[in-house]
């Protein structure tokens, strides 16, 4: 939700669940809407960008079945900037929307803020009651002035580090996450051991995939990034924002970064090359990764804990437009597919941490046999309980977007720092006013 490349952010959740007749019972059922086609059947339909992974996890089918009558149709946009647009134009128009649509987190302000009435306050369907089942900050950034619930949270984005043992190993370096996590306990201590890699680094391999992922990880450390609380722009001013600015341009200069754009083919193709050894990753990386280095990369990867500190980076909800055609039965959905039982599961398939806190209890001594039997529980929820309460601003997304291109000209343009600065400036100036 702080991103790098978060516009393009793609395919970073998948799961799947097992949940007890009673809470099926309660969250399906077969009343629908004056839309619902003839013989009490209803499609609802799910709009939503990169992967979620319910369909393929068969949570939609696990769902249908429990069901009778309902089926889901799902489409879905790669390019979450696309995604958004589009909601947009389709927000604007009141046409073409699904029952459910998804919202990234760096957009929930924007809705919260400015387009409320655009979507139904699910506290008429009974959302209230499931309040303590969420983390306060993720509940509280769906909330709208006057107290709406707007959305329902799928995942939050503690932050770690993963990294490539066989590749640590040729280049001489520890691969125990104990010990790394203490060398890089600092973001200097982090650049140090990349510059060591550097000497001895195997093949054409790059210490880190690139610096837009170590600007966007930086920056989920902090409390305060695009806005203050009062809704001010103070990027430009904000020494923590400038410092995960100059790291990730030493970084750049220090020939530390494969200068890879995250989402781009090239990038998808480097899992499984090989082609870097460490990468900021958020819970929900890890599924990206395992889908991307397949086989080959099982017992190569492990997970230590991030160099700074915790931080989050991501998570989404799930909304239900004003203009749904099957409103009360996409509630029911979404509040099944966000229910503690899934959100477990879905960290423990794939990593995307638990909005949920009933869920991050379920998943606290998971482990993951692909990562080397990391303890992600652990890591993640260590990172997640940790992790600073956010800001949010109405522009999150497009400010981080516009430094993260700047940071892409300094990396693989050679641009200076101070022009792709200014730039970033233009950018922000161009895209929001």
């Amino acid at each position: 939700m702080p991103i790098a490349r978060a516009a393009r952010r793609a395919a970073y959740r998948l799961g799947a669940v097992a949940v007890a007749g009673a809470l099926l019972a309660a969250c399906g059922g077969s009343s629908s809407d004056a839309s619902d086609s003839a013989g009490g059947k209803v499609t609802i339909t799910v709009d939503l960008f990169g992967s979620f992974g319910y369909k393929e996890a068969g949570l939609y089918a696990e769902y249908e079945k429990a069901n009778p009558g309902v089926t889901i149709k799902q489409t879905d946009t790669e390019d979450e900037a696309d995604y958004w647009r589009s909601l947009q134009t389709r927000l604007a128009g009141g046409g073409g929307l699904a029952d459910v649509q998804g919202i990234e987190v760096g957009r929930i302000a924007s809705i919260t803020q400015q387009q409320a009435d655009k979507f139904e306050d699910l506290k008429k369907y009974g959302a209230d009651k499931l309040k303590s089942q969420f983390a306060e900050a993720k509940w509280a950034a769906a909330t709208g002035k006057n107290g709406e619930v707007l959305g329902l949270g799928t995942d939050v984005g503690p932050e770690a580090m993963c990294y490539r043992t066989d590749l640590f190993e040729q280049a001489g370096l520890p691969t125990d996450r104990e010990e790394l996590a203490d060398k890089w306990s600092t973001w200097d201590g982090y650049l140090k051991l990349g510059k060591q890699y550097k000497e001895k680094a195997p093949g054409k391999s790059a210490w880190l995939d690139s610096i837009g992922s170590l600007y966007s990880v930086m920056i989920g450390q902090e409390e305060k990034r695009y806005y203050d609380a009062s809704g001010e722009l103070i990027w430009e001013s904000n020494p923590a924002l400038k410092t995960a600015w100059d790291t990730s341009v030493e970084a750049a200069n220090s020939g530390l970064s494969a200068k890879l754009d995250q989402w781009s083919p090239q990038w998808n193709q480097a899992f499984a090359a090989g082609s870097f050894a460490t990468i900021p990753c958020p819970a929900w990386m890890l599924g990206y990764i395992k889908g991307q280095a397949g086989d080959t990369g099982k017992g190569k990867w492990d997970v230590a804990a991030l160099p700074g500190g915790a931080g989050n980076w991501g998570g989404s909800y799930l909304t239900v437009p004003r203009a749904a055609k099957n409103k009360e039965e996409a509630y029911k959905l979404i509040e099944w597919l966000t229910a503690p039982e899934q959100q477990a599961k879905l960290f423990q398939k794939q990593g995307n941490f638990p909005s949920s806190t009933g869920a991050i209890e379920k998943v606290a001594d998971a482990k993951d046999p692909y990562f080397s039997d990391a303890p992600i529980g652990k890591i993640f929820g260590d990172a997640a309980k940790a992790a600073p309460v956010q800001v949010l601003g109405v522009h999150d997304q497009n400010v981080a977007q516009q430094i993260t291109n700047a940071l892409s000209e300094v990396e693989r343009k050679g641009t200076a720092p101070d022009k792709a600065w200014a730039n970033a400036k233009k950018g922000v100036e161009n895209t929001i006013g």
